[in-house]
């Protein structure tokens, strides 16, 4: 292969990219040479766009454009609930899903996964919201792992002063599941059995 330094550059920042590898990463950046009006010229914009205008929400840790969080400033949301999950992905699952039509918490990972303390997480900040919007219901959605579980149980004690029903995932979430790998029908599962929370004991 030529050495060329912006090549290779690009070989190692795609590489690192979920499941690609130097071979992958190498056949993109071909893909995009050979169609640099079609491909690289409106890619290298959207990024760029991308980069400058796209960010957390520090509110709910979800997506943000230009300053303006969907998730938190939608009003005409028919339930009144509140959704946490661990990162943007689950949201995204659930949301093509269909299953929930409520709002959504992002974390931002989990408690003891890749060195996340409680305090790195959005959870102040989803306490703040349950009592300021005088939320129903808090459906969590953490992962059926050890650091999932671990996180649902923090948040139902850091909510047990407030007038939320809470509520995790039940039937159709596999031990070890993530919720961005489940299929809707394990989704629709999870949400229709969802077990309340806040009749167990402390």
């Amino acid at each position: 292969m030529q050495n060329i330094n912006e090549i290779d550059e690009l070989v190692k920042i795609i590489s690192r990219l979920p499941g690609l590898g130097p071979k992958s990463a190498k056949r993109i950046i071909l893909k995009l040479i050979n169609n640099r009006d079609e491909l690289m010229k409106p890619m290298a914009k959207v990024l760029a766009d991308i980069y400058k205008n796209i960010s957390r929400c520090k509110t709910c840790g979800s997506l943000r454009s230009n300053d303006i969080c969907n998730n938190c400033n939608e009003t005409n949301k028919k339930t009144n609930k509140i959704c946490v999950v661990e990162n943007i992905a689950d949201q995204w699952s659930i949301e093509s899903s269909n299953i929930f039509d409520g709002y959504f918490h992002i974390l931002g990972g989990t408690i003891g996964s890749l060195g996340h303390k409680k305090e790195d997480l959005l959870i102040s900040s989803l306490v703040n919201r349950v009592k300021k919007d005088k939320i129903d219901e808090v459906i969590i959605a953490t992962s059926a792992t050890v650091e999932g579980q671990t996180t649902a149980y923090y948040i139902k004690d850091s909510l047990k002063n407030t007038n939320a029903r809470i509520s995790k995932l039940a039937q159709g979430l596999p031990i070890g599941g993530e919720i961005e790998s489940l299929d809707d029908g394990t989704l629709f599962s999870a949400f229709k059995n969802r077990t309340s929370l806040n009749s167990e004991s402390d």
